[in-house]
C-alpha cells in the first residue's frame, strides 16, 4: 500500500468495523445518535446548529434526532443563554453512561475479529490509535444563525 491509500484506508477500515460491530451487536440505534452523544460528550452545550454541522446532517434532521434523544433522557435541551431563539443541547449522565455502554458493546463484539494478533501487531494498533487520535482533534463549527 502506497502512502497516498494508508489514510483512506483507516477510515473505510473503520466504517467497516462500525458496521460489522453494529451489526453483530445487534444495536438498533442509529448511528448519528452515538455521533451526537460523542460531540457533546467531548462539548457540551453545543448549539443545534454546530451539532448539525459537525454531524453533517441538517438542521432539522438534527433537531428531530435531538427529540429522540431529550425523550429518552439521554441530553437536555435549553435556550441559549445569548440568543434565547437558539437551542443549546447538553449531554445528562445518563446519555454518557449510554455511550460507555455502546462502546463497552463495540468492544465485546469486535475482539474476537483480533483475536489472532500478536504482541507486535498490538503494539503497531497500539502506537496507530495514537497517531489517530493526535490528528483527529475536530473544530466543531459554531453558527450565529438561529437555531
Amino acid at each position: 500500500m502506497n502512502r497516498d491509500e494508508i489514510i483512506p484506508s483507516i477510515v473505510l477500515s473503520a466504517h467497516a468495523l462500525a458496521r460489522i460491530a453494529a451489526q453483530q451487536a445487534q444495536n438498533e440505534a442509529p448511528s448519528a445518535q452515538w455521533r451526537v452523544l460523542s460531540l457533546l460528550e467531548r462539548e457540551s452545550g453545543l448549539r443545534v446548529g454546530a451539532l448539525a454541522a459537525a454531524a453533517r446532517t441538517t438542521q432539522p434532521g438534527m433537531t428531530r434526532l435531538l427529540g429522540d434523544l431529550d425523550r429518552a433522557g439521554l441530553v437536555t435541551r435549553s435556550p441559549d443563554a445569548d440568543d434565547s431563539r437558539a437551542t443549546v443541547v447538553h449531554i445528562t449522565d445518563d446519555g454518557l453512561a449510554s455511550l460507555r455502554t455502546w462502546r463497552e458493546e463495540f468492544r465485546v463484539t469486535l475482539a474476537p475479529h483480533f483475536d489472532d494478533l500478536d504482541v507486535v501487531d498490538w503494539a503497531t494498533l497500539t502506537r496507530a490509535a495514537e497517531i489517530l487520535a493526535a490528528h483527529s482533534n475536530e473544530h466543531l463549527p459554531s453558527t450565529g444563525a438561529t437555531e
